[in-house]
């Protein structure tokens, strides 16, 4: 179940829910069929992997009690000891975690470390790279401001005339604004004396309002694309899942969806109808989403890989 979501009274299914392949190194590449000769050609250079041209890097785990050195570099992990029959490793934003039976030993552990450590040190960079997007993507509560909504930039502005307002917050358009310059503005209802949370609080207030009003717009229009009917939609807050499904027909989105452009939000609002077709990621299933988004596949690539801003 999602950390942040209550435990579901019928059958759901999550955005991201299908399976993913075991972390393993590469298959072998199967056997190619003999091929008439052909003209000699200079070979390619053989491919070179990504642990050997890092600069040697430390990457220590906060909770770290073992390191070990892969390559060049120092790798501080994380061990715990669990009831499992095999040696588990996670990558994650704070670094390599190990899970171990109690009757595995430090030398075998330390083995199978050394033998995935390619993948754990791409791993562990790939983390790294992220962990330092999510800093740079923190959100400085003041006016001036730029968070994303709908794809654009919007500005905040501290104006206390828009406090005067239902809900305490304005969206003005520029339409006139010149190429790479943001066109939209939000005037807060706050003096300039307001303080980082009492901005975000407002902010935050006004864009999940706005996703609320959008989601039951795309929701009405697929819904009667695909012949399906949506009983209820809850707002979610989740960290892992953009939406959920109930056998119900009770749809649930994360309200963060607002910061995307239209075709992401409408791919999450049609991947959550298709389940009240087929309850399952199934090639039907796939089959029914492809009919009212046919690239939907590229869109989906684009939630996995943006950052999001960070409120807090």
């Amino acid at each position: 179940m999602t950390r942040g979501m209550p435990a579901p009274s019928t059958p759901q299914l999550s955005l991201f829910d299908e399976p993913t392949p075991a972390d393993a190194a590469p298959a072998a590449p199967a056997p190619q069929a003999h091929a008439a000769p052909s003209a000699p050609s200079i070979p390619s250079p053989p491919a070179v992997p990504l642990a050997a041209v890092l600069a040697p890097a430390v990457f220590r785990h906060p909770n770290a009690q073992r390191e070990i050195r892969l390559r060049e570099h120092t790798v501080a992990y994380a061990l715990r000891r669990a009831r499992r029959k095999s040696i588990g490793f996670v990558v994650g934003i704070e670094g390599l975690s190990v899970a171990a039976p109690k009757w595995v030993g430090i030398g075998e552990i330390e083995s199978a470390l050394r033998e995935k450590g390619d993948w754990i040190l791409r791993k562990l960079a790939e983390q790294q790279e992220r962990a330092q997007r999510l800093q740079a993507a923190k959100v400085d509560w003041r006016d001036g401001t730029g968070i994303p909504f709908l794809g654009e930039t919007v500005i905040i502005v501290l104006d206390v005339r828009a406090g005067l307002t239902r809900g305490g917050a304005v969206l003005n358009t520029d339409a006139e604004a010149l190429p790479g310059v943001p066109r939209l503005t939000l005037h807060v209802g706050l003096p300039h004396t307001a303080t980082p949370e009492q901005i975000r609080d407002v902010v935050q207030s006004w864009l999940q309002r706005q996703a609320r009003r959008v989601f039951e717009e795309r929701l009405t229009h697929f819904a009667q694309q695909l012949g399906v009917r949506y009983t209820r939609l809850s707002l979610s807050s989740a960290q892992t899942r953009w939406g959920s499904a109930g056998a119900d027909g009770a749809i649930r989105l994360n309200w963060r969806l607002i910061h995307f452009a239209m075709p992401q939000i409408d791919y999450v609002v049609a991947h959550e109808l298709a389940h009240l077709r087929e309850m399952n990621h199934s090639a039907r299933f796939w089959d029914v989403v492809r009919s009212v988004m046919p690239d939907y596949e590229q869109v989906r690539s684009t939630l996995k890989d943006d950052v999001l801003p960070v409120f807090d």
